[in-house]
């Protein structure tokens, strides 16, 4: 579904990707692990076109899109969760969920989304005359995953959904993450929660100052000594 062939990408004169090489098949949940600082929320904003590449491709289902601006990406099929949420804190749940299908225009389709939505995670029905801002960090999360949701994307980007969370709300997070693929969506999952992205996910890739260091199968790196050594405290 998705391929990043030979990414280079720079702030200013400091380059912060080095020929990066990834693919996503349709249908997975695939990871991109690494310590803070190490490009994968860089490796996001290239996809999205919040940040333009030097060299290199990026196909989505095959088209070149590195050239596109970012609302002609959504409107393939590509939507983003950023990191920190960056919810509207002013606007209500439902205004911020209205914003997600801003590119819509079929009614009975993005009520039937609202409502399976609201299905999904409960308190944000519950809540969605409530300013944004008035929601605890999980409950924004579950918002900016639904709003991002509303643009019915093929292909999810999720950057640092567990940041700042407490653990029951991190399973709670990759609970909904595996639910959302499950229903269909495929996933790109950036964490530096390395053990629990690998766990839900299908494939990894582990990135280390801008460069892709290896990838696997998910299994197999949970299980590579290296791996656990690195990222998983073991």
């Amino acid at each position: 579904m998705l391929q990043l062939k030979n990414i280079n990408t720079f702030y200013g004169k400091i380059q912060a990707l080095w020929d990066v090489s990834l693919q996503i098949e349709e249908g997975k949940i695939v990871s991109l692990v690494g310590a803070n600082g190490a490009g994968k929320t860089t490796t996001l904003m290239s996809i999205c076109g919040a940040i333009p590449i030097n060299s290199g491709q990026i196909l989505f289902e095959g088209k070149e899109i590195q050239t596109l601006k970012p609302d002609q990406i959504v409107r393939l099929g590509i939507s983003q969760v950023p990191e920190g949420r960056l919810i509207f804190p002013d606007l209500t749940v439902k205004e911020n969920l209205d914003l997600g299908a801003y590119l819509r225009n079929d009614k009975q389709g993005i009520k039937e989304d609202l409502d399976y939505l609201f299905d999904m995670f409960p308190i944000i029905g519950r809540r969605q005359n409530q300013q944004g801002g008035t929601l605890s960090g999980g409950e924004q999360q579950m918002l900016a995953i639904s709003r991002a949701l509303m643009a019915r994307p093929k292909l999810l980007l999720l950057d640092e959904p567990s940041l700042g969370l407490a653990p029951i709300v991190i399973k709670q997070i990759f609970d909904i993450i595996m639910r959302v693929n499950e229903k269909g969506t495929t996933v790109f999952l950036v964490e530096q929660n390395a053990n629990q992205a690998l766990k839900i996910s299908h494939y990894g890739y582990v990135i280390e100052n801008g460069r892709i260091a290896m990838s696997a199968s998910s299994e197999e790196l949970l299980a590579n000594e290296d791996i656990r050594k690195a990222y998983l405290g073991m």
